[in-house]
């Protein structure tokens, strides 16, 4: 029995709505006020969540470092990923700002850390929980630290095997009796290709460990996202940008606020349609029943004692009368008065 994550004025639960995260990572470009305006855009947009990344460029690469092929063509490919990433840092003060301009907005701040200094200064910042990125899912000792604040994890799980999430997971519990994380399936590349996503690879993780599960997308459509969330997806991850067109290494393959907007409408959309798995009418259709379905109905005109017969009757609309589900009871019986064609034969025309 899976638990509820409590993530701060939500929950994360089976019959819960999605959690859908605005990823706005270093989308802000170092400037705290392109932040702001992500915040208040994703809150716009119907995000529940904004998600940023807290990191020191010495603390996550080597001076010399090249960068991945997806940075090399969205930035500079002559500068080294340390330097790119210097330029996005965001130093402590202006996570304080962000952390407190998100409770002011209305909208739940958390942010992905890359050393245990960084998993620290969050949580004293006080972050309802920590998203960890598909690098973490092979380092024990990281999400040892990071269990042990004994706040809920959400991890996502790109470029892993089964049998390294299990070790992860086997970590985690390790720790903590208390099953508060969530699986996400996730391709890492930027983008992503729709036939990488692999959807179903999240149910698997739902089945073999018994977690919330959810998708973090990289891909450039809906589709992925409203798959994941028609099997199950309880988290929902996306990239946010304010335009695709600026510099930086994930604005290309990000979500603006229009399209974001969009996202989100079709996710709730999604939700409404899962329904509760129950096969019973909803209300409209019972009452919709009566003019649609069917009644037996006399395909002539009937003498009082004439029997009825398989060719004598018919069925035709409203469903005011005997059900054709009751045909069989009717064959061989004798009517006890008139009964003119096309009229309905209810049980007090039956002896």
């Amino acid at each position: 029995m899976m638990n509820d994550i409590k993530l701060g004025k939500h929950v994360i639960g089976v019959n819960q709505p999605v959690f859908i995260i605005a990823e706005a990572g270093v989308n802000h470009n170092g400037d705290i006020d392109l932040a702001k305006t992500l915040i208040r855009e994703s809150k716009n947009a119907g995000a529940n969540c904004i998600k940023f990344q807290t990191f020191k460029a010495e603390r996550v690469v080597l001076n010399n470092t090249p960068k991945a092929e997806y940075q090399k063509l969205t930035t500079n490919p002559k500068e080294s990923q340390f330097r790119m990433l210097k330029k996005l840092e965001l130093n402590e003060e202006a996570h304080k700002i962000l952390f407190d301009y998100c409770q002011k907005t209305g909208i739940t701040f958390l942010s992905t850390p890359y050393n245990k200094k960084d998993v620290d200064f969050l949580n004293i910042l006080g972050v309802d929980a920590f998203k960890l990125s598909s690098i973490h899912i092979v380092e024990p000792a990281f999400i040892e630290h990071v269990t042990g604040k004994g706040k809920p994890i959400l991890m996502s799980t790109g470029m892993a095997t089964l049998a390294e999430v299990d070790e992860a997971v086997r970590t985690i519990r390790s720790i903590s009796k208390y099953d508060q994380c969530v699986l996400l399936q996730c391709t890492t590349n930027y983008p992503s290709l729709p036939e990488d996503a692999n959807i179903k690879a999240m149910n698997t993780m739902k089945q073999a460990f018994d977690l919330h599960v959810g998708y973090s997308d990289h891909t450039q459509s809906y589709t992925a996202c409203i798959v994941a969330v028609a099997l199950g997806a309880k988290v929902i991850e996306k990239h946010f940008t304010l335009d695709r067109n600026l510099d930086g290494p994930d604005h290309s393959s990000s979500e603006t606020p229009e399209s974001f907007k969009q996202l989100v409408k079709i996710i709730r959309e999604a939700e409404k349609t899962i329904g509760n798995g129950i096969k019973e009418p909803v209300n409209i259709e019972i009452q919709n029943a009566k003019g649609i379905r069917r009644s037996i109905v006399a395909a002539k005109k009937f003498c009082k004692g004439e029997v009825i017969t398989k060719d004598s009757i018919e069925f035709k609309r409203p469903a005011n009368g005997i059900s054709p589900k009751f045909e069989n009871q009717l064959i061989g019986r004798k009517l006890r008065k008139d009964v003119e064609m096309n009229s309905l034969i209810d049980w007090n025309c039956i002896e």
